[in-house]
């Protein structure tokens, strides 16, 4: 019963990741092609509009989690203090003179590493001790 719910709980984690995929690329593309910035200056707002939708969905539904809200959102914050430095850097060189990978390219796979080391944290670090605690969960 609990590798179902484990199983369950990937499903949901893909799914709602794959929404704020669609939230990160929709505004970054947006952003991209009507604003001319340079790519940071687009992928940041991206970013985080993605991770507040990615954090939201998958606090309720995912973990099913009744734990502090603000604590939560701090782990994630912390996850991102180091995660968004790193993956602004390596989009920057990726995109820039050096190299010219195509912007989305660079996007899409800076996307599935921040999919894999997102799940893997929010499960082990920030849910580990609150997980199916929620009122869903009952």
């Amino acid at each position: 019963m609990k590798n179902n719910k484990e199983f369950w709980r990937v499903v949901k984690f893909v799914l709602f990741s794959a929404s704020a995929g669609i939230v990160q690329i929709g505004s970054f593309t947006l952003l991209n092609e009507l604003t001319g910035w340079p790519y940071y200056a687009c992928y940041l707002p991206s970013l985080l509009l993605s991770i507040l939708w990615n954090f939201t969905l998958n606090r309720k539904f995912t973990f099913q989690s009744a734990n502090n809200v603000p604590v939560a959102m701090l782990k994630v914050a912390a996850f991102y203090l180091v995660f968004t430095p790193l993956s602004t850097w390596w989009t920057a060189v990726l995109t820039g003179e050096g190299f010219l990978w195509n912007e989305y390219l660079v996007l899409a796979l800076t996307m599935v590493v921040n999919f894999a080391t997102e799940y893997l944290f929010q499960r082990f670090v920030v849910y580990r001790n609150s997980l199916d605690t929620n009122e869903l969960s009952q």
